[in-house]
């Protein structure tokens, strides 16, 4: 390891306090990335398209190759309503403990020549196959009839049936054609003990179809004797497609998928946040090499996360040692510890927060009434040892979003031990989704760090306190990252006292604050800073109708900003500055933080008029202007513009970060005004103001 890397180094450190507590938590992420310059549908809004499909297929080739002895699968993905077919799916399955697995032709993405344009034969293919599969001590043999490219085995010893109209499921079409009914794709033929592959010719490639196997150590005898097979017919290449293979912990599968805008990498869970580092900068890596980022540059600067969230799973090395299964405890107090503080909901989320949003809080799905749900937690404490089925069942209504679906949950625990998702939904999983994709494979291992820090000390010292009802300040006080930083603050303070504490490398990564800076500026005696604050865009429209094609229509015209003053002369204190908006004369909150005295608040504004939303009489209010005066140190005009301040186009998008944090800076325009020239002013209503935010959009507008 090297000594130089100060985040691996820190990882390294909480990996062995974690181990000495004698807990095992396995993590697993998802990053996604997105082609930020692009602006075609399958970069900006669509799942599927060529482009992307091809650039996954080349990230794969540099993940997998050949050398490492891992066998490339093209699986069924999963089906989404409005899609006439599965979502494809291609991942690397690999022996944990580094042998081969895999001794066969590559996959075309990862063959070193081209492909030949002669077709294979799938006929010789079939009979060779099911020769090396009696080799192995299974009973094959190739289907009679016309379909003689399909193989059938068994593994008890009974001979398969030999012709479709003894098994008319053998001649059923390809999986990848057809929907998928239900949480999963099934396999009713490998049910009944017969498992079929059909061999078939794609393009001049060999193409095997694999049936549902039930455990790793069949799997890999298959693989074998399908490796055994292709050589023997001196194949260049092949593909493996069908259904998804066996996992437990010896073996690792990988999978890239389409997703909305992006990629999405399904990692195999690891044992610690050493190892997850090092794979998740394999993947940038991968990803750099094909023009894919984790991130967006907006033309006016904004930075954006990739579009398709960096969700983080815990979970046990199986099932039976899942710790949210083995201590009954654990999982309600990770459910109260999150109520209570913010911050882990919404420091790192994505641009889209709160009830309808992909991750709402538990006391946003539930409109702020808590008393059933602290009912359940109350009951689930009075029993001992709580079994999986009493913790999915009175966990499960709650933690879901306002329409009821389990899966979007800031803790989603659809795959704890839910009997609905077929061998998906029964793995003692429970994934964090209110992240972003981060910037960069060192935060997100800080964030798999933190939590498995949470996870460690709440299982020593379980949380039982009762649920906190925010009430107003959930959505008011908790959107300005002054207090998120203060709350999380408090998070790492609590792991320190428990000894899980994580390091300087780490808690800077944590404490997120560059890409939320819009500008600053120091006006005689104050330093302003402004910063991006939480929105929480509500959902407009038939929701039902939106739902059934895939998507849903927010209202996101709505822009919060967090304004700060610093004193930069003690002998003038912030008390004699005003800072005024329109005929508003805004309250300042009076706080204090590392660097000392600061005047706060937030303020809401409609940036644009959206075509469909909320409040269509409201016109925009972009430029915001402040006067921000002092009677000794001057006065200020201060402009924030959503886009460039001569409403000019920017030449392209930005290239770096640097660049657009230098677009942010221009934005804000700042001119001195004569004192002559301020109006008087009048208190916001008490409408317009809840905790530290103002809502501009109470103000009247000006006449024309």
């Amino acid at each position: 390891m090297d000594p130089d890397d100060d985040v691996m180094q820190a990882l390294a450190k909480h990996d062995q306090r974690v181990a000495e507590s004698g807990r095992s938590i396995w993590v697993g992420a998802e990053p996604t990335y997105t082609d930020r310059f692009s602006e075609s549908p399958e970069w900006l809004f669509d799942a599927l398209g060529d482009e992307k499909r091809d650039r996954a297929l080349k990230m794969l080739a540099r993940l997998g190759r050949p050398e490492h002895g891992a066998a490339v699968l093209r699986c069924v993905g999963r089906q989404y309503g409005g899609e006439p077919h599965p979502r494809w799916s291609v991942g690397i399955y690999a022996r944990r403990d580094g042998s081969r697995l895999w001794s066969g032709p590559p996959d075309p993405a990862l063959a070193a020549a081209p492909t030949s344009d002669t077709p294979t034969n799938p006929a010789a293919l079939s009979a060779t196959l099911s020769k090396a599969l009696r080799a192995i001590g299974l009973n094959a043999m190739t289907v009679q009839s016309p379909l003689r490219e399909r193989v059938v085995f068994r593994t008890d010893g009974t001979p398969p049936p030999n012709c479709a109209t003894q098994e008319p499921s053998l001649a059923r079409s390809s999986l990848h054609s057809e929907r998928v009914v239900g949480a999963e794709v099934e396999d009713d033929l490998a049910e009944s003990g017969n498992y079929l592959i059909v061999c078939s010719d794609q393009q001049g490639v060999a193409n095997l179809e694999l049936p549902k196997i039930p455990d790793v150590e069949l799997f890999g005898r298959l693989l074998g004797a399908i490796s055994t097979a292709t050589l023997e017919m001196n194949l260049s290449a092949v593909m493996l497609s069908g259904h998804a293979p066996p996992v437990d912990p010896t073996v690792s599968w990988t999978t890239i998928t389409p997703d909305p805008a992006v990629i999405e990498i399904n990692m195999a869970p690891v044992a610690c946040t050493v190892e997850l580092l090092q794979h998740l900068r394999d993947l940038e890596n991968a990803a750099e090499q094909e023009r894919l980022a984790p991130l967006r540059l907006q033309y006016n600067g904004v930075e954006s996360d990739s579009g398709g969230g960096g969700h983080i799973t815990l979970g046990g090395a199986r099932p039976s040692v899942s710790p949210f299964l083995t201590l009954g405890h654990l999982l309600p107090s990770i459910v109260r510890y999150f109520n209570r503080h913010p911050s882990l909901s919404y420091l790192h989320a994505t641009d889209s927060v709160g009830p309808s949003s992909q991750a709402p809080r538990v006391d946003e799905s539930l409109h702020h009434d808590l008393s059933d749900f602290s009912l359940a937690l109350e009951l689930l404490k009075r029993t001992d040892s709580p079994t999986p089925d009493t913790l999915w069942n009175s966990l499960a209504p709650f933690l879901a979003d306002p329409s009821g679906n389990s899966h979007r949950a800031e803790i989603n625990i659809e795959k704890l031990w839910n009997p609905f998702l077929g061998g998906r939904g029964c793995n003692g999983l429970v994934e964090f989704r209110a992240f972003r994709m981060a910037p960069s494979p060192e935060t997100t291992a800080a964030l798999a760090a933190l939590l498995r820090a949470i996870v460690t000390m709440l299982a020593e010292a379980p949380f039982d306190g009762p649920l906190t009802d925010w009430g107003s300040e959930l959505h008011s006080r908790f959107s300005l990252p002054y207090y998120l930083h203060r709350d999380l603050k408090e998070v790492l303070a609590d792991l320190d006292t428990s000894g899980l504490g994580l390091g300087d490398p780490l808690i800077q990564l944590l404490l997120r604050d560059r890409d939320l800076v819009l500008a600053e500026r120091t006006l005689g005696s104050a330093h302003l800073e402004i910063r991006r604050a939480l929105e929480f865009w509500p959902l407009v429209g038939d929701v039902a109708t939106q739902e059934r094609g895939g998507s849903r229509l927010i209202d996101s015209s709505t822009s919060r900003i967090e304004i700060r003053l610093r004193p930069t002369d003690p002998n003038e204190p912030l008390d004699d500055w005003n800072v005024t908006v329109g005929n508003w004369s805004i309250p300042l909150q009076r706080v204090e933080d590392e660097q000392g005295e600061v005047a706060l608040v937030g303020l809401r504004y409609r940036s644009f008029v959206p075509l469909r939303g909320l409040h269509p009489t409201l016109g925009a209010q972009s430029p915001l202007t402040l006067c921000l005066s002092h009677p000794r140190a001057g006065h200020w005009h201060v402009s924030l513009h959503d886009w460039h301040p001569k409403s000019e186009p920017y030449a392209g998008l930005p290239a770096n970060v640097d660049e657009a944090r230098q677009r942010r800076e221009q934005r804000c325009v700042v001119e001195p005004i004569d004192a002559k020239t301020i109006a008087s002013t009048v208190a916001p209503p008490g409408d317009a103001v809840c905790d530290q935010v103002v809502d501009l959009r109470w103000q009247q507008p000006k006449a024309q």
